[in-house]
């Protein structure tokens, strides 16, 4: 699965670990950046684009997931949420990760390197990406709900 990445300076680290972990793992890592460490960098000009690729991807029909790192995490779920057509999940554990995917359909997955040690931050992404979304009814019309209001800007009514 392609797998694209963008971080900041405190997931600059993790990121890098996390491409060469899903190369050897048979992914097709895709590093939306920073390509070096600057304690000013700012995290949309990586997570705006990562998220972006997402979208393209499987607009394109290909298979492809993303993930987003940050020192929360918080700030580049804000930012990866703002492009049409994601669903970005913080993940604080391999539940949440899980139910992200199985629940959410989300196409994002959020970590918080400062957060987490890098060994559970690995296993959150290795679930987020081992996970299929469950097709339940409910989750799809929420989704439906999510993706309407996307496009429309109409508020849904209960």
């Amino acid at each position: 699965m392609r797998v694209h990445l963008g971080s900041d300076h405190a997931g600059f680290e993790l990121k890098n670990h996390l491409v060469e972990w899903l190369r050897a793992h048979g992914h097709d890592p895709v590093d939306h950046g920073p390509a070096a460490y600057d304690a000013e960098d700012d995290y949309p000009v990586h997570c705006l684009p990562t998220a972006a690729a997402v979208v393209a991807d499987q607009a394109a029909g290909a298979a492809a997931l993303g993930v987003v790192i940050g020192g929360s995490g918080n700030g580049e779920q804000i930012a990866a949420n703002k492009v049409p057509g994601v669903r970005a999940a913080l993940a604080w554990s391999e539940d949440t990760a899980r139910l992200a995917r199985e629940h959410n359909d989300a196409n994002v997955v959020a970590i918080g390197a400062r957060q987490h040690s890098t060994e559970d931050a690995v296993r959150f992404v290795e679930v987020f990406l081992a996970t299929s979304f469950s097709g339940d009814p409910r989750h799809l019309r929420r989704i439906d709900l999510l993706t309407a209001y996307e496009r429309s800007h109409q508020l849904p009514r209960p």
